[in-house]
C-alpha cells in the first residue's frame, strides 16, 4: 500500500513539477541533491555515487548529490552532456522557517534560475575565446525573424530571413541554443519549444522600449515585426529562465540581409572556418588565425569569419588598422603587452548586471576601465592613427570617475565571495575601519582570555576554538575536564568529544557577541558598499560594454597584423569587379600543419574574371586540387573579414554569397545518402549563387554511375557558366568535360601535375594550364597501399575497356569476356606458368630414381596446393 510523501519529497516533487524538462538541483545544506530519475542520469554522467533516501510507493529513492561549493564544475559537465538544470535553493533560514511553522517547519525552497547552454555567464562554464549565444527564432507570414544575444556581454542582433536562408543564419550565428514557437512544425530540429503567444511583436517591442528607457526604437535601427516577434519570444525566455531578472541586454542592433557575405552550413563545415571536421576548433581556420591576446578579441575575431562584410568601406578600415600596425611592429607590441593585462571586462559585466557579481567582477571592471584609460593615451598620442583607431578611442576614456572610485573602494585583489567581506579597502569608510578594528580588538581580548583560563585553570593544553555550529567555546583534553566541571568553575559543560570535552565561560560568551556583533555589522556595511559599486557599473553599462568591445575590435587588428608578420601574408586589395587574382596562394591550415612537419607548402596562382570566370581543374586524387580550391575561397573570406590574405599578392572582387561543395558524407538522421548530400548541396548552389559569388565544386557526380554522374557534371558546369555565371573553381576527374572548353568561352582548363618515375607517382601539388593528360587513379591506389595484386588486375581490366571503347566507342564494351572469377583464374594460370618454367629447367638425364621420385612427389603437392 502506498504512502503519502514526506514533507520534503512532496516540496522536491511540487519543484520538480515546474521543470520537468530539466535536472532539479536541490539544496540540502552544504549540498545540492538530486532524486529518482535526475539522479540516475546525473550520477552516469556525472560519475558519481547513486545511493537512495527513504522511499516513495514502496520502493527506495535513488539520490545523488554534488557540494554546493563545487556545483559549477558539475554544471558544466551536465550543460556539455546536453542537460539543463534549474536550480532549487533556500529561500528562508531555518530561523524564520521555525517562526513560521514551529520547530518541525520545513524550509521553502524555490526555483532561483535555470541553467542551460544558452543563459551561462559563469566564468567555469564558458569557454573566454568562444561567443555563447542564445537564439529565437519565430516565422511570421513569409518571413523568419531572428533575435540572437550573447547574455555574458549583452550583445543582441535581431534579422530577418527567408525560410530558404534559416539554415544559414542559424549557422553563422553557431547558437548554442535556439527557442521557436512550439507550434511551428518547421521549426529547428533541437530547439527549445515556447508557447506561442510570447512571440508577440507588439510585446516584443513594447519590451525592448521599457528595458533602454525610449518610446521609440528608431534610434537603434529599423525592427520589422518577424524582428521584434523573435525577440518577444526571447526576452520571454530569459525572464522565465532567470525567474524574473534579466541578465545584461544592450541596445539590438539590426542587421541587415546584405551587410555580410552568406555563407550556408554546408559551406562553413566545408572550409572548417570555426571548427574543423573532427568537431574542434583545432584545425579550423579560426585556430591558424587567431593571435588574439584576450578572450573577448578571440570572440571577435571568430564572428568576423563567420560573417565576412560586405561593406567596401568597412573592409578597408579594417584593412587600413592592419597595415598600420603591419608597419610598426613595435607599436603593436606595446599594445599587445597592454592587452594581455585587461581583464574580460565583458563578460565581468555581465555578470555584475545579472545579479551573479562578485567582488573579484568590480575589481575586473576597475583594471579593465584603467588599462583601456592607458591604450586611449597612448594611441591619442599617434597623429598617423587610422581612421578605424580614431572613431575607438572616445570610447576607451570618460571612465575616470568610477576608475578612481573603485581604486579607493576595492582591495588590490578583490575575492571572488562576498559572504566574509574583506574586500573593501581600509580607509575608504571610517566607520566600518572602527567596527574592524573592535573585531580585532575583541581577538585579542579572545586570546587574553585563553591565557588566563589556562593559569586559573592549571591546563596547559586549553584552547579557545570557533566553529560555525558552537561559536567560540573552550576546549580540554578529557584527562582535565573534571578541573573545569566543579559546580564554582565558572565554566559550563556543553558537548564531549573522543579524548576532549567543551566549555562555555561567562567572559567569553560576552565577547563573542562583541565579536559577532561587530563583524556582522562590518560584514553588512561591505554589502551596502557592494551594492551601492554594482549599481554604478549598471548605470554604466553600455558605456563599458562599448569600451570592452573597443578593446576586442583593438586586439583583432593586432592579432591579424601579428598573424601576418608570421606568415608573410599580404595585404588585399578589395575592390568591387567580380574578379579574383590571387598570386602565390597559400592554405593557412595545411601550410601551418606542413610548417609543423618541415615541409613546404606549393603555392599556386588563381586568375578569375569575367572573360574565364570558370576554371575546369583536373588532375591525380591527392594531387592538391581539393586544397587549391579551398584556399582561394578561404583567402576571400578572410579579405572581406579584414585580415591579412596567405598568398604574395591579391586582389578580390567582392563576393556576396560563398559556396564549398567539396568532400561529403551521409545523414542517416534525414534518410539521406552521400551522394544526396552532394546534390542537394550542389541543388542549393545553383538556386542560390549569382554573378558576385564565388562557387568551389569538386567532383560533382562521382556518387552514381559514370555516366550518370559525367551527365551530371556536366551539366552543373554548363548550368554555373551560363546560368548563375559565378567565379567557379571546378575540380573534376571526367576527362570528357574538357570538351566543354569548346562550347563555353569563360572557361578554361588547368590541372595539377604529376609525374611518374620509376613506377612510382610523384604528386607535384603545382597548378598548370592546360587539360590533365590522364588520371593517375592506379598509381595513387599503389602508392596509397593496394595490395600490388589488386593494381595489377584493375590494370588489366582497365586495358580492356580501353581497348572495347577504342572500338566500339562503349565506355563497357570489352568487358564481356573478363570471366566473373577472373582473379582466381589468373592466379590458376600463375601456378601454371611456375610449373612449367620448373620442368623446362630440369636436366632429367641427370635425376637419379629416387631423385626423380622425389620431385614427383613434389610437384603433385605443388600441383593440389
Amino acid at each position: 500500500m502506498s504512502t503519502a510523501p514526506t514533507p520534503m519529497m512532496a516540496q522536491y516533487l511540487a519543484l520538480k513539477d515546474q521543470a520537468p524538462d530539466c535536472l532539479l538541483f536541490y539544496r540540502m545544506g552544504d549540498f545540492f541533491e538530486l532524486f529518482f530519475d535526475d539522479a540516475r542520469q546525473a550520477a552516469q554522467i556525472l560519475d558519481i555515487a547513486l545511493t537512495s533516501r527513504g522511499e516513495h510507493g514502496g520502493a527506495p529513492i535513488p539520490m545523488c548529490g554534488v557540494p554546493v561549493h563545487s556545483a559549477e564544475s558539475y554544471l558544466a559537465r551536465l550543460i556539455r552532456a546536453g542537460c539543463r538544470v534549474a536550480i532549487a535553493e533556500q529561500v528562508e533560514s531555518p530561523e524564520e522557517a521555525k517562526k513560521r511553522g514551529g520547530s518541525k517547519a520545513l524550509v521553502a525552497r524555490d526555483i532561483v534560475r535555470f541553467v542551460t547552454a544558452g543563459t551561462l555567464t559563469e566564468e567555469a562554464l564558458l569557454n573566454p575565446r568562444e561567443s555563447n549565444v542564445l537564439a529565437a527564432v519565430c516565422p511570421l507570414r513569409d518571413t523568419i525573424g531572428l533575435a540572437s544575444c550573447d547574455i555574458s556581454t549583452g550583445r543582441m542582433e535581431l534579422e530577418e530571413c527567408p525560410p530558404d536562408r534559416l539554415g544559414a543564419a542559424l549557422a553563422r550565428l553557431g547558437a548554442r541554443e535556439i527557442v521557436c514557437p512550439e507550434d511551428w512544425a518547421d521549426g529547428p530540429l533541437d530547439a527549445v519549444a515556447r508557447a506561442a503567444r510570447t512571440f508577440d511583436s507588439a510585446a516584443g517591442e513594447a519590451r525592448l522600449k521599457e528595458l533602454h528607457g525610449v518610446a521609440t526604437l528608431d534610434g537603434f535601427g529599423q525592427f520589422g515585426r518577424a524582428m521584434l516577434a523573435a525577440a518577444a519570444g526571447l526576452i520571454a525566455y530569459l525572464d522565465h529562465v532567470g525567474r524574473g531578472r534579466l541578465p545584461l541586454l544592450l541596445p539590438p542592433v539590426a542587421r541587415g540581409a546584405d551587410a555580410h557575405m552568406a555563407m550556408d552550413e554546408a559551406t562553413r563545415a566545408s572550409l572548417e572556418v570555426l571548427v574543423s571536421s573532427g568537431g574542434t576548433r583545432k584545425g579550423s581556420l579560426a585556430e591558424a588565425v587567431d593571435r588574439c591576446v584576450t578572450g573577448a578579441g578571440a570572440r571577435l575575431l571568430a564572428e568576423d569569419l563567420a560573417a565576412p562584410l560586405l561593406d567596401l568601406a568597412q573592409i578597408r578600415a579594417r584593412l587600413e588598422t592592419v597595415q598600420w600596425l603591419v608597419e610598426d611592429p613595435l607599436l603593436r607590441a606595446d599594445l599587445r603587452t597592454t592587452l594581455r593585462t585587461v581583464p574580460d571586462l565583458g563578460r565581468a559585466l555581465g555578470r555584475v548586471v545579472a545579479g551573479r557579481g562578485s567582488p573579484r567582477d568590480l575589481g575586473q571592471l576597475r583594471d579593465g576601465l584603467a588599462q583601456a584609460r592607458h591604450l586611449h593615451d597612448r594611441l591619442q598620442a599617434r597623429a598617423d592613427r587610422p581612421a578605424l583607431i580614431a572613431a575607438l578611442l572616445p570610447h576607451l576614456a570618460g571612465h575616470g570617475a568610477l576608475v578612481d572610485l573603485y581604486a579607493r573602494a576595492l582591495v588590490p585583489t578583490p575575492p571572488t565571495e562576498r559572504s566574509q567581506g574583506g574586500f573593501i579597502a581600509e580607509g575608504y569608510d571610517a566607520a566600518l575601519d572602527e567596527l574592524r578594528a573592535a573585531a580585532g580588538n575583541s581577538r585579542r581580548a579572545i586570546a587574553a582570555l585563553e591565557a588566563r583560563y589556562r593559569d586559573e585553570t592549571c591546563v596547559a593544553a586549553l584552547k579557545i576554538r570557533h566553529n560555525g555550529v558552537l561559536g567560540y567555546f573552550i576546549e580540554v583534553p578529557a584527562r582535565h575536564a573534571d578541573r573545569l566541571m566543579a559546580p564554582d568553575s565558572g565554566f559550563t559543560h556543553r558537548q564531549t568529544m573522543a579524548g576532549a570535552v567543551r566549555f562555555n565561560a561567562l567572559a567569553l560568551h560576552e565577547e563573542a557577541s562583541r565579536i559577532a556583533e561587530a563583524g556582522g555589522h562590518a560584514l553588512a556595511a561591505e554589502e551596502a558598499h557592494f551594492e551601492d559599486l554594482i549599481a554604478r557599473a549598471v548605470a554604466a553599462r553600455e558605456a563599458i560594454a562599448a569600451t570592452a568591445a573597443a578593446l576586442a575590435r583593438i586586439d583583432v587588428a593586432a592579432s591579424h597584423a601579428e598573424r601576418a608578420g608570421e606568415g608573410g601574408w599580404c595585404l588585399p586589395q578589395v575592390v568591387e569587379e567580380p574578379v579574383l587574382a590571387i598570386e602565390g596562394g597559400r592554405h593557412p591550415v595545411v601550410e601551418a600543419a606542413l610548417a609543423k612537419a618541415g615541409e613546404r607548402f606549393v603555392a599556386n596562382d588563381c586568375q578569375l574574371c569575367e572573360s574565364d570566370r570558370l576554371w575546369l581543374v583536373g588532375g591525380p586524387n591527392m594531387g592538391g586540387k581539393s586544397t587549391f580550391l579551398r584556399q582561394n575561397a578561404l583567402i576571400v573570406l578572410l579579405a572581406q573579414a579584414g585580415s591579412y590574405v596567405p598568398a604574395q599578392g591579391a586582389t578580390v572582387g567582392l563576393v556576396d554569397r560563398l559556396f564549398s561543395r567539396v568532400g561529403a558524407s551521409d545523414n542517416l538522421a534525414r534518410g539521406r545518402s552521400t551522394f544526396m548530400v552532394e546534390m542537394v548541396e550542389t541543388a542549393a548552389i545553383l538556386q542560390q549563387a549569382g554573378p558576385r559569388s564565388f562557387v568551389i565544386l569538386d567532383e560533382v557526380g562521382r556518387g552514381t554511375s559514370t555516366y550518370d554522374g559525367l551527365a551530371l557534371a556536366w551539366a552543373v558546369a554548363e548550368a554555373v557558366h551560363e546560368t548563375n555565371r559565378s567565379r567557379c573553381l571546378f575540380a573534376t576527374h571526367y576527362h570528357e568535360m574538357q570538351r566543354l572548353a569548346e562550347t563555353c568561352p569563360a572557361l578554361s582548363l588547368h590541372h595539377v601535375r604529376a609525374r611518374e618515375w620509376k613506377g612510382d607517382l610523384v604528386l607535384l601539388h603545382e597548378l598548370a594550364q592546360g587539360p590533365a593528360d590522364k588520371s593517375y587513379g592506379l598509381a595513387v591506389a599503389r602508392l596509397a597501399g593496394v595490395p600490388e595484386a589488386v593494381v595489377k588486375r584493375a590494370r588489366g581490366v582497365l586495358d580492356k575497356l580501353e581497348k572495347g571503347r577504342a572500338a566500339t566507342g562503349g565506355l563497357a564494351a570489352g568487358l564481356g569476356d573478363l570471366p566473373l572469377f577472373a582473379a582466381a583464374i589468373e592466379a590458376a594460370e600463375d601456378k601454371v606458368d611456375a610449373l612449367r618454367e620448373k620442368l623446362n629447367a630440369l636436366d632429367i638425364d641427370a635425376l637419379s630414381p629416387r631423385a626423380a621420385l622425389d620431385l614427383l612427389y613434389e610437384l603433385k603437392r605443388e600441383a593440389n596446393s
